[in-house]
């Protein structure tokens, strides 16, 4: 429905008068390769990545435990009383959920860190494009990747502008 009435919009747009026409001035912007190949697309990238990597070397120690406590209780199951065996059984299923509830919680938490990374490297982005469009008289800038833009031509892509603005920006505040 939104790209029915971006495109009904443009279309309105382009068939309206010719004066109207002669004034207006488009481009467009592909956010996808500007959060991707921006400065900050790419420390947030690198981030990400560290944090994935310290919870899989967690993930990899708490499933070594794991294991280990496993085999413990499968060569001691015929030695150990029936009370031993089912003490051992409930902290190998306690250990089994924490660290399920540890896997979730860490998925979650991955997720919230990029989107909240994203969000904050689109307002950015969204800043820029304004400004850029301000200064150069755009009448309208469209965005390429959500699909509502079917063919443009390359001259009128910000995409690169875009993103040496952002990246000015981005380092003048340090990477904040």
């Amino acid at each position: 429905m939104k790209r029915l009435w971006i495109g009904l919009v443009v279309v309105l747009m382009l068939v309206a008068t010719p004066v109207f026409a002669a004034d207006m001035k488009i481009a467009f912007v592909d956010l996808q390769k500007a959060l991707m190949e921006s400065d900050a697309g790419q420390a947030a990238k690198v981030s990400m990545g560290q944090r994935v990597k310290e919870f899989q070397t967690t993930a990899q120690q708490r499933q070594e435990t794991l294991k280990k406590l496993n085999q413990e209780l499968e060569k001691k199951r015929l030695m150990l009383s029936a009370e031993a065996k089912a003490e051992k059984e409930r902290d190998y299923q306690q250990q089994t959920k924490d660290f399920q509830r540890f896997i979730k919680d860490a998925q979650e938490e991955l997720q919230q860190e990029e989107a909240r990374l994203g969000r904050n490297i689109l307002e950015g982005l969204s800043k820029v494009i304004k400004a850029l469009g301000d200064k150069e008289g755009y009448t309208l800038v469209l965005e390429r990747s959500n699909g509502a833009l079917l063919y443009a031509d390359d001259s009128i892509d910000l995409t690169d502008k875009v993103i040496a603005a952002y990246n000015k920006a981005y380092k003048a505040t340090n990477g904040k």
